[in-house]
């Protein structure tokens, strides 16, 4: 019996989730609560459209000449992709077999035999990591942080390209120390080929209102250009190349 997966949206020529153009599957459902979470709508796992791995394939491979033109490919994401392991897996199967490179953007909390084996066919790992301060990271995710470092050291230990994504947001996730913490930290990573640093917005407040949910950042300001800059600085300070959306 096909494996059936809830996606919640395609995004068919995305250029911020890897390199070159992407087929962008976001999956539906995440055990997180971030504060700043701009896809709410993906946490029920419930909801979204059924795909089979078949369905699903026949829609990348109308896409393949883009992504082959410019070194592209798939990348999941959510929600958190990794809650749907399995259908990922069959689904990265046949991407292989096609000659397509799979990334996986995840915050890294899920990690079992299953998502162990898709790694095996996974060609970059986007993974997001929203503090490195435990306490910040609880309130501001409603999570431990610990599993997304044991994730991280597993892709070191399969040596798994890796991209580094930090979400700046004032007031929450601009505490220096924690930064500064963080980028001696990923020293030790030699897979992690990069640090993308991304500027908090609200575009996706409303979602938070159609809802019903309580949105808390609504007073919370996007982070300047210096503020940026500083923090770009601090991550950069070990040699990482660190990129920003500003």
């Amino acid at each position: 019996m096909a494996k059936i997966g809830r996606i919640h949206s395609l995004e068919s020529f995305g250029t911020v989730d890897g390199p070159g153009i992407r087929f962008v599957v976001f999956m539906q459902g995440c055990p997180m609560r971030c504060q700043f979470c701009h896809n709410p709508d993906t946490w029920d796992v419930n909801k979204g459209k059924e795909y089979t791995p078949e369905s699903l394939m026949e829609e990348i491979l109308r896409y393949k000449s883009y992504m082959d033109y410019s070194k592209g490919g798939v990348t999941f994401t959510g929600g958190e992709p990794l809650l749907q392991a399995e259908f990922i897996l069959e689904v990265s199967k046949l991407c292989k077999a096609k000659g397509i490179t799979v990334a996986i953007d995840t915050a890294g909390y899920i990690l079992n035999d299953t998502v162990k084996e898709l790694l095996e066919y996974t060609d970059l790992v986007l993974l997001d990591i929203k503090n490195y301060d435990p306490i910040v990271y609880k309130a501001v995710t409603g999570v431990q942080l610990s599993p997304t470092l044991k994730f991280l050291d597993y892709l070191r230990e399969k040596n798994i390209p890796t991209w580094v994504r930090y979400v700046l947001v004032p007031q929450l996730t601009d505490n220096m120390d924690s930064i500064s913490k963080l980028s001696d930290h990923l020293d030790g990573y030699p897979n992690v080929e990069k640090i993308e640093l991304l500027a908090f917005h609200k575009m996706g407040e409303y979602k938070w209102k159609e809802l019903g949910l309580d949105y808390k950042l609504t007073n919370t300001e996007e982070p300047s250009k210096e503020l940026m800059e500083q923090v770009m600085g601090i991550l950069s300070s070990n040699g990482k190349i660190v990129t920003s959306n500003l």
